[in-house]
């Protein structure tokens, strides 16, 4: 019989984690801005993050697979991306020393997820239907954090920032030692020879990473610069704050209904919508953010270029790749979204001010429409075998 549940425990966690993702991806190149670094020096700092997110979980997952000791890995990862790194941004702040604060946080706090998704679904077991039920409150803490923060910084300075992240932070620590630990079962675990690499030359699969790398890519202006831009159009950090966490119920509600979606439609069609409209949502962003009605639709566009998205790349990895090739095709997913965050972080960094924020989201509005010319052309319905 199999042990039961711990079900607040694993939940408390995602709570933690996501509302430090709500404190930092909205919020954090606002606090860059107010240390007085230029758009280019924010989009480098954002991008190092990213670029973190390409190497550390593939190290820290290699160690996790050779020693087993995954919740040892989450709650060192927890520590250290607190008390050995993000408690130093206290110390003057010179450009150089925050992009050694960002990277150091980023690359523990990178390893964190990773492990704790494999824990979770060890605690599952064949119940892994709940895991949906776990991983909403991870959305429940991103919303509640963006709508606070947002309404605190409109009436406290920004200096305090950092401390907010520390206490949340603080919150992650003490989450992952309440967490009992579990272990995987080990059938299946090896990993094939050549299967994964055949795999991923055949056909479609090689075009579809690489619109999972425009699309990531087009992201960059939002997740740099959106909060900024609405700032500067004269909109409220509360209100910016709540038009972040309506993008996030937008997307809970997508993933709750994915499932009927995959009943009607291919993952190919619903992977060429995501990308047709994240084309529109980066237009809407860029050209029409001073009208109100437009950027609630914008937001509730978030459903697609988030939600279905990336419910139906990973539909798409676990249909054209084995069991046995399930954990490359999903770490080079997740290498692919580094990279493209990477490169969108880095060219809104420098274009902003060069291009302004018209041309600046038009551009990625290009690289998601090239996405969806890409799986419109390369994509055919039979690789998606069951999903039809």
């Amino acid at each position: 019989m199999n042990p039961p549940l711990p079900y607040w425990r694993l939940s408390s966690f995602y709570l933690f984690y996501f509302a430090l993702l709500g404190a930092t991806a909205p919020f954090l190149a606002l606090y860059f801005d107010h240390l007085g670094f230029s758009s280019a020096r924010i989009g480098e700092l954002v991008s190092i993050s990213m670029l973190m997110r390409c190497v550390a979980p593939n190290l820290w997952g290699w160690i996790g697979d050779a020693t087993g000791r995954r919740l040892a890995i989450v709650r060192f990862g927890a520590v250290c991306s607190t008390l050995a790194s993000f408690c130093l941004i206290f110390v003057p702040k010179t450009y150089a020393w925050v992009a050694l604060v960002i990277a150091l946080h980023a690359f523990f706090w990178h390893a964190v997820l990773p492990q704790f998704e494999v824990i979770t679904l060890a605690h599952l077991h064949k119940q892994t239907s709940r895991y949906s039920q776990i991983r909403l409150w991870g959305s429940i803490g991103f919303i509640l954090t963006v709508v606070i923060i947002g309404r605190l910084y409109d009436w406290l300075s920004l200096d305090s920032y950092p401390v907010v992240v520390v206490v949340i932070m603080v919150g992650i620590i003490s989450a992952s030692l309440w967490v009992p630990n579990a272990q995987p079962s080990s059938e299946g675990n090896r990993l094939a020879g050549d299967g994964f690499l055949k795999q991923l030359l055949s056909p479609g699969v090689l075009a579809f990473y690489a619109c999972v790398a425009l699309m990531q890519m087009s992201h960059g202006p939002y997740y740099t610069f959106l909060t900024l831009h609405l700032e500067h159009l004269g909109y409220s950090r509360g209100v910016i704050g709540m038009l972040w966490a309506l993008g996030v119920v937008a997307e809970v509600l997508m993933f709750l209904a994915m499932s009927r979606i995959f009943e009607r439609f291919s993952v190919r069609r619903v992977l060429l919508a995501s990308f047709l409209l994240a084309a529109l949502r980066w237009l809407l962003l860029g050209s029409f953010a001073e009208f109100f009605w437009v950027l609630i639709v914008a937001q509730l566009l978030h459903a697609a270029t988030f939600g279905s998205f990336h419910a139906a790349a990973i539909a798409f990895v676990q249909c054209n790749f084995s069991d046995r090739e399930q954990g490359r095709g999903q770490a080079l997913y997740s290498a692919l979204v580094g990279t493209g965050g990477v490169i969108g972080a880095l060219y809104s960094g420098y274009s902003w001010n060069l291009l302004g924020p018209t041309l600046t989201f038009s551009v990625a509005s290009i690289a998601a429409l090239a996405a969806a010319i890409i799986i419109g052309l390369r994509l055919h319905e039979p690789n998606q075998g069951a999903m039809q």
